[in-house]
């Protein structure tokens, strides 16, 4: 994958704007950073060939869609190494309730967020989650009373 830093300003320009309105024609992108409509194209399509653009989503209200709840999850291993870890991320990340895992450094081992649609789910999900382990594991669970800001979108301004 390309290092922004060997991106220029245009490459940088378009994925700002894309990973903001993910929706702009290539007209309109094109219009915003002045190129005209095939070039625009064309730095777009390098720049997912090249793994800097991974995708394009939709943002969906989760309590609209029923998961309200936001729970975050520290999980810490009994036993550690590199199968273990590999066997703990595999099941993770088939847990479809599962938003996000991540293996971290720190008082814990890895850093779950899940979105439920209550408290009797967790309790099922969390039950599950730490069934599927193969070592003893302590959790913690932090549950979300109010979401104050959540974005996906990565600062490019300030390299």
């Amino acid at each position: 994958m390309q290092q922004t830093s060997e991106l220029d300003a245009i490459d940088l320009r378009i994925v700002d704007l894309l990973q903001r309105q993910g929706r702009l024609t290539m007209t309109e992108l094109g219009d915003r950073i002045g190129l005209s409509t095939s070039p625009c194209s064309q730095r777009v399509k390098r720049l997912e060939r090249l793994g800097v653009i991974t995708g394009y989503h939709a943002r969906i209200n989760p309590a609209a869609a029923g998961k309200a709840l936001l729970v975050f999850v520290e999980i810490t291993l009994a036993e550690k190494s590199e199968q273990i870890f590999k066997k703990v991320s595999d099941e993770l990340e088939h847990m479809p309730e599962v938003l996000e895992c991540h293996l971290v450094s720190g008082s814990f081992d890895y850093l779950v967020k899940v979105r439920l649609t209550g408290m009797t789910e967790y309790r099922h999900l969390l039950g599950s989650m730490l069934k599927r382990i193969p070592v003893p594991a302590q959790s913690n669970s932090y549950v979300v009373m109010e979401e104050v800001k959540e974005s996906f979108v990565i600062n490019l301004k300030h390299r």
